[in-house]
């Protein structure tokens, strides 16, 4: 079996992309991590495969953005933002390809077919698929979740952005708080979670005594969530996204109540309907079309002026207060 970077970045104990540098980047510095790498692949009889590398020298202008799931946990309004913000910036120059890591078979990923890839990564699954790339030499940029890999990653603080959120509530009187949480699998969820709890403890609430359901970002789930939880005495209900606060009121209306008067609510994304439906939500903005463009930028620096660029970029959220929170005190 042949040998690949990924067996001499296990003997080396470096990332992939140090041992992909280090073998590929005639340029470098003969540093002494550098020459340890070299000989280590001499000894274990690495050799290069000159028929891909010398396919890869024409481009193909396809640019692979990749979701961890395109039919199950993303939403089509993440979807819609993210691809709009991507053509934003490549425009005419290239072609991009839609596909979803979950349905990805390992070890078919074709090097001259990308130039380069765009990971919307929300699982840890995800991570194998981001080293086939990585052993494979496509350049990366990695957005909406922080990774620890040598690659260009561009996110926002989830968990920071959901506390100020849940500090919003908590200073405008609200203690009977309900949350609905999404798909404890994802890494925003994860999160997000950690956030509205960090805030709860702050003010001095027991994070273990305020109710929360799941959902899967979806508006169904969000109508079902809050169904549930307003089988209990609630003031406000915090949502992990738009789209769930929107069927978290559907279910409010049809038990007679209002929002805010009855129940305050709070979203997440600020997606287009949130400033202009009936009912104007109060919600942190997370631009994905503005994480898009950094990403995808930071991504055509390095495929058209040779620029490298593995920084981890943090964008600001903010919360967008409107008309669905009631102030109590």
């Amino acid at each position: 079996m042949a040998v690949t970077i990924k067996d001499i970045a296990k003997k080396a104990g470096v990332s992939y992309s140090t041992v992909s540098r280090a073998l590929n980047d005639q340029n470098a510095d003969k540093s002494d991590k550098k020459k340890r790498i070299l000989r280590i692949a001499k000894e274990m009889g690495y050799v290069p495969n000159q028929a891909a590398i010398n396919l890869k020298m024409s481009r193909s202008y396809v640019i692979g953005l990749y979701f961890s799931t395109i039919s199950k946990m993303t939403s089509p309004f993440v979807l819609h933002d993210v691809l709009t913000g991507v053509y934003s910036v490549v425009g005419s120059r290239y072609n991009v390809v839609v596909k979803g890591i979950d349905m990805h078979e390992p070890g078919t990923l074709n090097p001259t077919y990308y130039d380069g890839i765009i990971v919307l990564s929300q699982r840890n699954e995800d991570l194998a698929f981001m080293e086939e790339v990585m052993d494979k030499n496509i350049p990366m940029v990695v957005i909406c979740r922080t990774v620890f890999l040598d690659v260009p990653n561009v996110t926002t603080d989830e968990s920071r952005a959901v506390e100020k959120a849940m500090d919003y509530l908590l200073e405008n009187g609200h203690k009977n708080i309900g949350v609905i949480e999404g798909d404890p699998r994802l890494d925003s969820t994860r999160l997000r979670h950690r956030g509205w709890r960090a805030a709860a403890e702050a003010h001095g609430l027991d994070p273990e005594r305020i109710p929360v359901e799941y959902g899967n970002y979806r508006f169904t789930s969000g109508y079902q969530a809050a169904r549930k939880l307003l089988e209990q005495e609630l003031t406000a209900i915090l949502c992990f996204n738009d789209e769930m606060a929107f069927g978290a009121r559907e279910a409010i209306v049809e038990l007679g109540l209002k929002v805010p008067d009855d129940i305050s609510l709070i979203g997440f994304d600020n997606w287009d309907m949130s400033g202009y439906a009936s009912m104007k939500l109060t919600t942190v903005e997370r631009n994905m079309g503005d994480i898009a463009i950094e990403g995808t930028r930071i991504l055509l620096r390095r495929l058209e002026d040779g620029i490298i660029d593995n920084r981890r970029v943090y964008l600001e959220n903010k919360l967008i207060i409107r008309e669905t929170v009631k102030k109590l005190n």
